[in-house]
């Protein structure tokens, strides 16, 4: 067999045994954590997009770099998600594929599938169908579509969320294990915020679908906290550790930012913030929070663990830039985010300083969030292709990478794991390797 292939073998059963330790774990800890070798949620382990691989490539094309190309089902805006040697995504087919010829609302299913990481392989495929409640092919649905929702998982069970369609559980080998709804408004924009778990809930922000967040128990799908008001949100929320060792979940929503007790939904402070829907997520260091958005841009830093309205307390910092849609990153004292126009931003994360604001000329419009890995920053851009820096404020450019036999739109953000990076558009799942 030779040593490469011993050397594999021994890897995958590192793998396979460290995912069952994972396991394990998960039923004691306080919260949901999970080793930096897995790639669970939305934005990696954290919801932050960082990741820890190391030696990741930096250039690739059609015949450079790539390890496997696989066709998927179905387009979709969501991202991989990997739990040891298998990957997870989700796409949509039926309906609303062909722009100019979406077809008949009714033939709209939703798929989940389970690639084998190595070889590319489709292990499984689960579709769901659409339940009769989503809204036509229009607006701003037509740029990102129907499956926009990255799925979670704790090793054990996937959650899938399809919007006013609902919450799927499935387990690792794609078997139903409940379905349930969390609520049935549709809205122009479409939906698109991401599950995240927490001890044994189920975390979603239905905003469109009820105005609300809502906490499942991550077993049953029973309804465990609600919490109401949570109006114009598009953006994942995170759990933030306080300066007192609290964990609280925050999430950016129309004039605000709101922290609730993650365990109980108990809303515990407020303040104001982007006059505006909010698309990205929000990113967290130490106990500060950082948040973007707006059509018009804002970005402020609060602090984390107050009480009340903390407007005059706890804000830190307030400028007018930010990014309509993709999330931002924080690295080494700093924030950045290349915005939907395809304007790279730099800020000092203590002061709000502008450091960088440079116009990337081949870029287009861009809705993937901005990924760190490996002393460098991953851009993924609609239809130009991917854009890799040094992570440092003058952002030098290092590549600027393209597959001319893939013309579809990449909305998903880039996922940097093992030394690999895996990249899905509305056409293929790519898998990217030295």
């Amino acid at each position: 067999m030779g040593t490469h292939g011993g050397k594999v073998i021994d890897q995958m059963i590192h793998r396979r045994c460290l995912g069952l330790l994972l396991c394990l774990s998960v039923l004691s800890a306080p919260a949901t954590h999970v080793d930096a070798d897995e790639w669970p949620r939305f934005r990696g382990p954290d919801g932050m997009g960082r990741s820890t691989a190391e030696q990741l490539p930096t250039t690739w094309s059609d015949t450079k770099n790539v390890l496997w190309k696989t066709p998927l089902p179905g387009p979709g805006a969501s991202s991989p998600i990997i739990w040891g040697d298998r990957l997870y995504v989700t796409c949509y087919s039926g309906y609303g594929v062909d722009k100019e010829a979406p077809g008949d609302l009714a033939d709209l299913r939703r798929h989940l599938i389970c690639v084998d990481r190595h070889t590319g392989k489709i292990e499984w495929n689960v579709e769901e169908s659409d339940n009769g409640c989503t809204g036509e092919l229009e607006g701003f649905v037509g740029l990102h579509g129907y499956a926009s929702s990255t799925p979670v998982t704790d090793g054990d069970t996937i959650y899938t969320f399809y919007g006013c369609s609902g919450v799927y559980a499935y387990d690792m080998e794609g078997k139903q294990l409940w379905h349930t709804s969390v609520g049935e408004r549709i809205d122009p924009f479409g939906s698109g915020t991401s599950p995240i778990l927490y001890d044994d809930l189920l975390i979603i922000n239905a905003s469109v679908e009820s105005r609300a967040l809502i906490a499942l128990d991550r077993k049953t799908g029973q309804e465990v906290w609600r919490a109401e008001d949570v109006v114009r949100s598009w953006n994942t929320p995170v759990i933030v550790k306080t300066a007192e060792g609290r964990d609280e979940l925050v999430v950016a929503i129309r004039l605000v930012f709101k922290g609730f007790d993650p365990k109980t939904g108990e809303e515990l402070w407020v303040c104001d913030a982007v006059r505006d829907y909010v698309c990205p997520s929000l990113v967290a260091h130490d106990d500060i929070v950082y948040g973007i958005g707006g059509r018009r841009g804002m970005a402020l830093a609060v602090r984390a663990g107050g009480r009340g309205d903390v407007t005059e307390s706890h804000i830190l910092w307030k400028e007018n830039v930010g990014s309509n849609v993709p999330s931002p990153v924080y690295h080494d004292g700093h924030l950045y985010w290349l915005d939907h126009k395809g304007i790279a931003y730099v800020l000092n994360a203590a002061t709000g300083e502008e450091v960088l604001k440079r116009r990337e000329s081949d870029t287009d419009r861009v809705y993937a969030s901005l990924t760190y890995g490996d002393g460098k920053l991953y851009a993924v851009s609609r239809e130009n292709g991917t854009f890799v820096y040094e992570a440092e404020p003058s952002l030098p450019l290092i590549a600027h990478n393209q597959f001319s036999e893939d013309d579809s739109i990449f909305n998903s953000s880039p996922v940097l794991l093992d030394e690999r990076i895996y990249l899905r558009s509305d056409k293929f799942l790519f898998c990217i390797a030295p």
